[in-house]
């Protein structure tokens, strides 16, 4: 919380979801579907390699998978079959990330907008955004929709833009590090969310970011309040 007597922090004007690994713990399903590509090309590719591509441009990965997976196959093909191998398994179980659910759902009910932000692409963000209430998002901006994606800002202005709010009054929920540069980049206040990967945390968290281990037991207002800026007292 802040500083007693100073009162709640302000909603935010918006809330700037990313998808996979924030939204939905999909990143095992893109790793699963990495490894079996390669496989089918003949090499190696280790978890390692796996976890160095959470949160990049699709295109940006598919050119470590033809590089350093060895697949022989364009960019946009090889993008295309790991999307096709994530929203099969999506469309079978979708994975919730824990707390994401009901954040929406308490923006929702306070009327605060929200915008998913992804790098992946329109067939299975669709499959995700289908299978929440319809209006959950009043923007979703896609990998395959932007000319510049994560770590570039263009993917938040898109979003915020889309929106008709400030992105300094919005909040972005992240979990990677091309994903946390972007929204920060934009001016985006940004709520880590560690997952996969590891996010910094201060002394060497960039201006704007907060880190937490979940959204669970997380609402807007606490959000907020976390997301404030000033002294922070237990």
């Amino acid at each position: 919380m802040t500083t007693p007597g100073a009162g709640p922090p302000p909603l935010p004007a918006a809330l700037l979801w990313d998808m996979d690994g924030t939204l939905v713990d999909t990143e095992p399903y893109w790793i699963a579907a990495e490894h079996a590509l390669v496989a089918e090309h003949g090499e190696r590719w280790t978890d390692e390699d796996a976890r160095s591509l959470v949160g990049r441009a699709l295109l940006d990965s598919a050119a470590a998978l033809v590089e350093r997976g060895g697949v022989r196959l364009a960019p946009e093909r090889i993008v295309a079959l790991l999307t096709a191998d994530v929203r099969d398994r999506v469309r079978a179980r979708v994975p919730w990330m824990p707390g994401a659910r009901e954040l929406l759902a308490d923006a929702g009910r306070l009327s605060v907008p929200c915008a998913l932000v992804t790098a992946s692409w329109a067939p299975l963000v669709d499959a995700v955004v289908a299978a929440l209430p319809a209006g959950t998002f009043g923007a979703v901006v896609t990998g395959d929709a932007v000319t510049r994606g994560k770590p570039h800002p263009e993917p938040y202005l898109t979003a915020a833009a889309a929106l008709g709010v400030d992105p300094a009054r919005c909040l972005a929920i992240e979990d990677s590090l091309p994903g946390v540069a972007s929204a920060t980049a934009a001016g985006v206040p940004t709520l880590g969310v560690e997952h996969l990967v590891a996010l910094p945390r201060p002394p060497h968290a960039p201006p704007g970011l907060v880190v937490v281990d979940t959204l669970a037991g997380l609402d807007v207002a606490a959000l907020a309040a976390l997301a404030a800026p000033g002294p922070v007292v237990a």
